[in-house]
């Protein structure tokens, strides 16, 4: 008897709970039999939920290394769609067997090598392709059909801090507050944003506090991280956020790692933000605080340590105004001392295909630092503009209607499912409602009354941010104070500190250095009139952004808010210095 081996495979788990793989095993079993082939109990291999175009899997790599050792003749499937869903993949795989002295049999298909056959074969192999092509075009169809009308069951499993509500006949599928995962989720965007605390530490505090994950394995960096970047917590779920591409290329540091794979070498990359669908779900966290961590995680990237022998208080902050690119460091010897510089990337030829993009000229670092610091100084001396921001955006918030229609709405929601519980008990206990009826209905009324409780509990807490900003308004002087006593006595890093909370980015031109920070200029006068002239090679302006300052570190991460530009005025004119050909600094007229 020939010892041959049974290969089946489904590709999902509708079809894994169907057992469509168990009718594949048991019809190749008394195909088996009826030609005499010998099928040991560990020779029959299945593949649950794997998909056809794609080689990498655990039973078909099994199937390849019994054929390869030879311990098997032939290979029984059930129909060459199950061996692959692209035809390039049956024809690997069915020559890599032949090699090896193995024959494969499809049931549902010819059995004979004629030319014919093989034909015949060929189209099956190409139909499965096409087909499985249409399959998931309308596939892709119906999903952002769903999506685009609110259906949250497009979306994977609902992320922690929510629960999976199946549709009913009464309702479409949802997504429920958990309220317990909630708080969670509450704690790790309030370490993060207000505490200061890194992702890493979040993961440990959480993990010595006991919380349990769903799967009740330790938290990982990768999962905080995951729950600060997901906009479903903040009332917006995405879909169509990822798609297939490419994978990264395997250079040596890559191999290195060991995260490079053989075969098919795909991996997920973000979308284009407006090609996202949003999808509106119920909130954990407000906007505000969705946002303010979005953009530390972009800061912690633009801000990361590096091999920095000498830091500069603007580094990660300086852009060219020309071209966009970023200023990297580099540095110059003289007969007396190493002189660093910040040069636009797109000047350097070798970094792009046609030449350089940018003739921007490179500019002293010592210079910067001291224009940069100097305007910081400035800022911190006059506190009125930053009082009178943090009133501008108490009155914003008082008048935040839509956050308190939603309120007076969830209060009337939450009235509501409370009289229908209420009118359920009566119902029970005078006889006109069975006990099983009563078990049936409540536990959706009770779910909704969680769910919002907790979207309730959310808009209260955003409310208590407010208070947080008239108790940053108290305590706001006396910081300043403290500051500006120390501010020419700070080290690089504490300067370093203070200018990445007050600053968001420096451009610099050949005769501008245009400094973007987070307060509001002063007024344009009355008559219209604009700043006087520069009488200089060097301008130094200021571009002010919303406020992003507080009482302490904590209170800074609190405040941050979106940037939006505001009005523009001069700060000081530059003159040639002694030590750069005569130029030297002027104040402002």
């Amino acid at each position: 008897m020939k010892a041959a081996a049974i290969y089946a495979r489904v590709s999902s788990e509708q079809q894994k709970e169907e057992n469509t793989i168990a009718s594949q095993t048991a019809a190749l079993i008394d195909f088996a039999r009826e030609q005499g082939y010998s099928v040991p109990d560990e020779w029959v291999i299945e593949d649950e939920g794997f998909s056809g175009a794609s080689l990498l899997r655990p039973g078909l790599e099994r199937l390849r290394d019994l054929a390869a050792e030879g311990h098997i003749q032939t290979v029984l499937i059930h129909s060459p769609d199950r061996l692959s869903r692209k035809y390039a993949y049956q024809v690997l795989l069915t020559e890599e067997f032949a090699r090896h002295g193995v024959e494969t049999i499809f049931l549902k298909a010819p059995h004979s090598n004629t030319p014919e056959d093989q034909l015949m074969l060929q189209f099956q192999g190409m139909i499965a392709e096409y087909e499985r092509a249409q399959i998931l075009e309308r596939s892709r169809r119906g999903k952002r059909h769903r999506a685009k009308a609110g259906q949250v069951s497009v979306l994977c499993a609902a992320p922690y801090g929510y629960r999976y509500i199946r549709k009913t006949s009464e309702a479409p599928a949802r997504y429920e507050i958990d309220a317990a995962e909630a708080e969670v989720v509450r704690l790790v965007y309030d370490k993060y944003t207000v505490g200061g605390l890194s992702i890493g530490a979040i993961a440990r505090l959480l993990h010595g506090m006991g919380v349990p994950t769903r799967r009740r394995v330790r938290w990982e960096r990768s999962v905080v991280w995951a729950i600060l970047r997901n906009p479903a917590y903040k009332g917006t779920a995405c879909f169509n956020k990822t798609q297939v591409g490419p994978r990264q290329k395997a250079t040596k540091p890559f191999r290195l790692s060991g995260r490079a794979v053989h075969g098919d070498k795909s991996s997920h990359h973000e979308r284009p933000r407006d090609e996202w669908i949003e999808i509106p779900v119920p909130a954990i966290v407000s906007e505000e605080t969705f946002a303010l961590a979005a953009e530390r995680l972009v800061d912690n990237k633009r801000f990361a340590p590096r091999r920095t022998i000498e830091p500069s208080i603007v580094q990660g902050l300086v852009s060219c105004r020309k071209c966009g690119y970023a200023l990297s460091r580099t540095s110059a010897r003289t007969s007396a001392r190493k002189i660093h510089y910040y040069r636009c990337l797109g000047s350097d030829a070798w970094r792009h295909l046609g030449g350089a993009v940018c003739d921007s000229r490179p500019i002293r670092q010592d210079l910067l630092d001291q224009i940069v610091w100097q305007e910081v100084i400035h800022l911190i001396e006059d506190p009125t503009l930053i009082r009178a921001e943090l009133d501008r955006r108490l009155d914003a918030a008082r008048a935040a209607e839509p956050t308190k229609r939603r309120q007076e709405v969830l209060e009337r929601e939450l009235t509501r499912v409370r009289n229908s519980m209420e009118r359920l008990l009566t119902a029970y206990q005078e006889d006109l409602l069975s006990l099983n009826e009563l078990r049936h209905r409540m536990p959706e009324l009770r779910a909704r009354e969680q769910s919002m409780h907790a979207e309730r509990q959310a808009i209260l807490d955003q409310a208590a941010d407010q208070i947080s900003f008239l108790r940053l308004a108290e305590t706001l002087t006396a910081f300043l104070q403290r500051l500006r006593q120390s501010a020419e006595t700070l080290e690089i890093a504490e300067r370093q500190k203070v200018v990445r909370l007050l600053v968001k980015e420096v451009l610099v031109d050949n005769d501008t250095i245009t400094i973007r920070h987070s307060i509001p200029a002063r007024p344009t006068p009355p008559d219209g009139s604009s700043p006087p002239p520069s009488t200089g090679k060097l301008r130094v302006r200021s571009e002010s952004y919303l406020l992003r300052s507080g009482s302490e570190r904590a209170a800074l991460w609190r405040s941050r808010r979106r940037w939006r530009p505001c009005p523009q005025f001069h700060r000081a004119d530059l003159q040639p210095a002694p030590d750069r050909g005569g130029e030297h600094r002027q104040p402002c007229q």
